[in-house]
């Protein structure tokens, strides 16, 4: 049986968490996705809150395993973490992450929550888990030049209108259906084998190996997305492409809701294990602390997202979600908390640097202190997650 007492520390720990799923609600997964559309005025800032609580919602469900597994068990080795570093770490975290919404500044919150955790981790006497690091900080380092270069070389292209603005917009839409028919979903896949991607859960209806209908597939799902796409821009082109951003927006969005949501969720794992609880109830509950999130707070960092940082039109915004959709799938499939504000501006940036005029209207005041920002969030956070355990378990004995 277990103990009252274990009950009454997971929940505390569980209002940490959800405190935490609010803050990244309103400050990363709830603000940023949307954040070109709104810039390039293809949606409002008050309904991109709304659809981005719901997005996220449905990818913290479908596609938020991967994170939170590894935010749970693989950023410390050597010990597992307590109700009480958990609480810690999740309160001090989310603290952080709040104020950056408040004072319109995006916090990176992969590197808020990842920072805590190693800040409590090691104050419980874990040693470092230097290959995970270096994973992480491989992702956090090429996703300014990855993120931002893919960004710039489409805006670039689009600018240069070498060929039809149509044409290439539709070829971007086919390699947007590829994506999309090779990310992988919880329910798709087969019971203990994880998640499947829709082009392997169809490949069955093509006759041949495995492989070849995977191929078939995605090919067909690329075309059928060319198709609608095309035909809505040679509607009308201005329209088609706003209609395009959306869409793109909302990819991102439930790509947010996928790898954020583990950042709240991720340290309550080992607690849940005691409990019996499953971790589809934790993804459940972190996604409906996203959805609050978003609906109640990011309003405030999309305008300061979407407006401080570059003036954005419909081909530049275009140009800055199709990277940043890529970077989050890759960041689910192999379970390393990204920041999504660190994602979608280092997009930003360098669509706005395509632009004629010296920086594209980003304004680089902003940017630096921005980046200190994202510095001294992962610093800060391993420092006083380290310091007040330690002061908290030394006044507990």
């Amino acid at each position: 049986m277990v103990e009252l007492v274990t009950i009454a520390t997971f929940l505390v720990a569980a209002l940490a968490s959800l405190f935490m799923a609010w803050a990244i609600g309103a400050g990363s997964s709830g603000s940023t996705p949307f954040a070109p559309a709104v810039g390039a005025n293809a949606i409002s800032v008050m309904r991109a809150g709304f659809l981005v609580g719901l997005l996220g919602f449905a990818g913290a469900v479908l596609q938020g395993a991967n994170v939170s597994e590894a935010v749970g068990a693989e950023l410390i080795r050597g010990v597992t973490l307590s109700p009480m570093a958990a609480t810690i770490g999740l309160s001090i975290a989310a603290g952080l992450v709040a104020i950056g919404v408040f004072a319109g500044y995006p916090i990176a919150t992969a590197f808020t929550v990842t920072g805590a955790v190693i800040g409590v981790g090691l104050a419980m006497g874990g040693d470092p888990a230097w290959a995970k690091y270096t994973e992480i900080a491989t992702l956090w380092i090429l996703v300014p030049f990855v993120g931002g270069g893919i960004a710039y070389t489409i805006a670039r292209v689009l600018r240069a209108e070498l060929i039809a603005e149509r044409y290439l917009i539709t070829v971007l839409a086919a390699f947007v259906g590829v994506l999309v028919a090779n990310i992988e979903f919880a329910i798709l896949g087969s019971a203990g084998a994880g998640g499947a991607s829709i082009a392997q859960a169809s490949s069955g209806w093509i006759p041949g190996p495995e492989i070849a209908g995977v191929v078939a597939m995605t090919a067909a799902i690329a075309t059928l997305w060319a198709v609608v796409v095309g035909l809505d821009l040679r509607s009308d082109l201005e329209s088609g492409e706003r209609h395009f951003l959306l869409v793109l927006g909302g990819l991102v969005a439930f790509s947010a809701g996928g790898s954020q949501v583990g950042l709240a969720v991720g340290p309550l794992i080992p607690l849940s294990g005691t409990l019996e609880i499953p971790l589809i109830a934790l993804l459940v509950g972190g996604g409906f602390g996203l959805l609050l999130g978003s609906w109640t707070g990011a309003p405030r960092m999309i305008k300061a997202i979407s407006q401080d940082y570059s003036s954005l039109g419909p081909r530049r915004s275009i140009a800055a979600l199709i990277p940043s959709f890529m970077i989050a799938q890759s960041a689910v499939l192999f379970g390393i908390p990204v920041s999504f504000n660190e994602i979608i501006v280092s997009a930003i940036i360098g669509s706005g640097y395509a632009a004629a005029g010296a920086g594209g209207g980003v304004s680089a005041r902003k940017m630096g202190y921005t980046v200190l920002a994202w510095i001294g969030s992962l610093a800060g956070s391993i420092i006083i997650s380290y310091v007040a355990f330690t002061a908290v378990a030394a006044v507990l004995g």
